[in-house]
Order: structure tokens, then C-alpha cells, then sequence
């Protein structure tokens, strides 16, 4: 953990990664996918990857070199990967240091069947097969996520990045069996994977009803790690949370031997956060109460009857609707507008 400025932080995200000797955990000679975290299209600073955290990311590969790299965005029925590319500033990182992207919904992103050797929890069952992008068999992956809330697991971080990346765009008929499918996810990962890392940004995070409808708030911090399930035990308590006691797929991982979620055993260097406490509070909106009804309460066993069939789009409209055209304009612009005053504000309006 580190504490780091606008003026700084690329060379401060650096340090961070060289001082872990991230290259243990990456070999050098794999392609290394970089797997952005695009929550929403719009660009609102808390719900997705910065791009400072991804130029840090992406030039200290390139110094130390790491010359097969590859952008990941994760599409989904609700978010627009292209137009988030763009409007969340990826596009002008990505170009300047020569890092093809994709999104896991274009053509050339081949799907393929594959048979874990590990037992999993629900993902075969909610599926039927498991299928992953071609492209991420063999590659190593660096996530890149927020220190966020979030309205159907607490909190997101390293381990639900995977969730965009590595299930297509059914992928919500696993949110009400959210946390084992995270671990399964985990699980997969470190079969098809030769090395996993992430660093996480924690400079402007997000308290509320996340992943996208939250309260952007300036903590100045950046995490990185090879353990995908301590930076996400770190991130929970700094925000308040207890890891094992409030995030099952933390504690799930932590049990069946994918990382460490206790707190207590894991060695954080750099700053001092033994005594931090952001307070952040998981809170829920319009669409996340309907979402909970129906994934989260005795309707979940009629789920099929909604995102199986042809009603599902209604859903995806619905959401659309409230986040894009009600949420946006009344709330997120605002919030948008008070967060550009901040020296982090300053930043994004200076990227491409």
C-alpha cells in the first residue's frame, strides 16, 4: 500500500510493483492481459479503472520489458466496453504505449470449453459447460480494480474483475450464487493462468450503492498484490468491512486455500493502515432493491422465468433507464462535477 498525488503517482505505481518484484509473479515471457475494470460507460471517477492507474500499470511494464501486452475490457448487457473505452480515457493509454484492445464480446475473441481440474461450487451447474476467452488461456492477467462498494457482494475488487473477463453475457444468471462463483472464477484462474497480479486504485473510491451509483470519495491510495484474495481482504478493511465475516467469497477462497482473507496474516508494507477505517457504507437504490428481490429472495427460484426468456430485456432496459438517463443527469453529474474540483479531477480532464 502506498499513499501517492497527481504529480507522482506514475512513478509512485512503479516503485509499488517493483518493490513486490512483480515479475515473480508475471513471467516476462507469456502475453500479459491487462483486465480494466469498465463498471459503467460514462465516466465516473469511482466505478471504473483510472487511467493513471492504467498508464502506471502499463509504462512500468513497457520500462521493464514486457513487450506482449493486451487491453481487456468486459462487455456486458448494460455497459457499452467501446464507448467506456473511450470516455474513461483507455483509449488515448492504450494508444500512446501501443497495447492493443479487445472486448470479450468482439468477434476475434474466440470462446472455448474447458474442464477444470478443480472442483467447483456452482459454475458448472449455473452453465451447464465452462467456457472461457481463448485469449486468456496461457496469459498471465494483472487486474486492475477499484476500491469500491458494492450492492451484491459488499465490496468488489480483484476477484469479481474476473467475473466481467471470464463469463460472457449471461453472466447474471449467476448473481444470485455470487460469491461462489467468484471463488470458482478464482479457481479457474489460477488453472489457465501462469501468473496473476493487481493493482488496485484507491486514490478516489466508492462509498454506497456500487458499483456505479456511489459516492466518489478522495483517499489517495494505490494497492498492489499477487494474492488476489488479500488485496481484496486489505480493500474491504480499509473500508470498513470484516473481510471473513462480511464477504463469503473471501472467507470461501480463504478456506479452500486461493489466498489469504485474514487480515491478521497477511503483511502489508508500505503504509501504515493498521488503524484506517473509511467507514463506507453499502447502500441501495431503486435498481439494486429490485435486483436483490429477484436474485436474493424466494422469486430467485421463478429466475429463469426473467433472464432466461425474452423478459429479460426488459431488465436491461429498465437499467439502462434508471442509470444512463434518470441516475446520470440527476445525481452523477453533480457528483462528476464536485470530484473535478479535486487535483484527481484535474488529472482525468488532462488525459486524452
Amino acid at each position: 500500500m502506498i499513499k501517492t498525488r497527481p504529480e507522482t503517482v506514475l512513478e509512485d505505481v512503479a516503485g509499488m510493483m517493483r518493490s513486490l518484484d512483480y515479475r515473480r509473479a508475471l513471467p516476462a515471457g507469456n502475453r500479459t492481459v491487462l483486465k480494466d475494470n469498465i463498471s459503467w460507460h460514462l465516466p465516473y471517477l469511482s466505478a471504473n479503472t483510472t487511467p493513471w492507474q492504467l498508464e502506471g500499470v502499463v509504462k512500468t511494464l513497457r520500462e521493464d520489458g514486457y513487450r506482449d501486452l493486451l487491453g481487456l475490457h468486459n462487455q456486458t448487457v448494460v455497459t457499452d466496453a467501446h464507448r467506456g473505452d473511450k470516455l474513461n480515457k483507455f483509449a488515448g493509454v492504450y494508444k500512446r504505449y501501443g497495447v492493443p484492445s479487445v472486448d470479450n464480446f468482439d468477434p476475434e475473441c474466440a470462446w472455448v470449453r474447458i474442464d477444470p481440474k478443480t472442483p467447483l461450487l456452482v459454475l458448472d451447474r449455473i452453465f451447464g459447460e465452462v467456457r472461457v476467452p481463448e485469449v486468456l488461456i496461457g496469459s498471465n492477467v494483472l487486474h486492475l480494480p477499484t476500491v469500491k462498494t458494492h450492492v451484491y457482494t459488499t465490496m468488489t475488487g480483484a476477484m469479481k474483475n474476473a467475473f466481467g473477463g471470464l463469463l460472457r453475457d449471461n453472466r447474471h444468471w449467476a448473481h444470485t450464487d455470487i460469491h461462489k462463483t467468484l471463488v470458482d472464477l478464482l479457481a479457474i484462474q489460477k488453472e489457465i493462468h501462469p501468473g496473476l497480479f493487481a493493482v488496485m486504485d484507491g486514490t478516489i473510491c466508492g462509498d454506497g450503492a456500487g458499483p456505479r451509483a456511489m459516492i466518489p470519495v478522495v483517499k489517495n491510495y494505490m494497492l498492489a498484490s499477487d494474492d488476489m484474495v488479500a488485496i481484496d481482504a486489505v480493500s474491504s478493511w480499509l473500508m470498513g468491512f470484516d473481510p471473513l465475516g462480511e464477504v463469503e467469497c473471501i472467507r470461501l477462497a480463504h478456506e479452500r486455500g486461493l489466498g489469504v482473507g485474514d487480515v491478521r496474516e497477511i503483511a502489508v508494507v508500505g503504509e501504515d493502515v493498521s488503524e484506517v477505517n473509511f467507514h463506507f457504507k453499502v447502500r441501495y437504490h431503486f435498481a439494486s432493491r429490485v435486483g436483490r428481490l429477484l436474485w436474493f429472495t424466494p422469486l430467485a427460484r421463478i429466475q429463469s422465468l426473467f433472464f432466461k426468456t425474452p423478459l429479460v430485456h426488459a431488465f436491461i432496459w429498465g437499467s439502462a433507464a434508471y442509470h444512463d438517463h434518470y441516475w446520470w443527469p440527476v445525481h452523477g453529474t453533480k457528483r462528476m462535477a464536485e470530484i473535478a474540483k479535486s487535483p484527481w479531477g484535474r488529472l482525468f480532464q488532462a488525459y486524452e
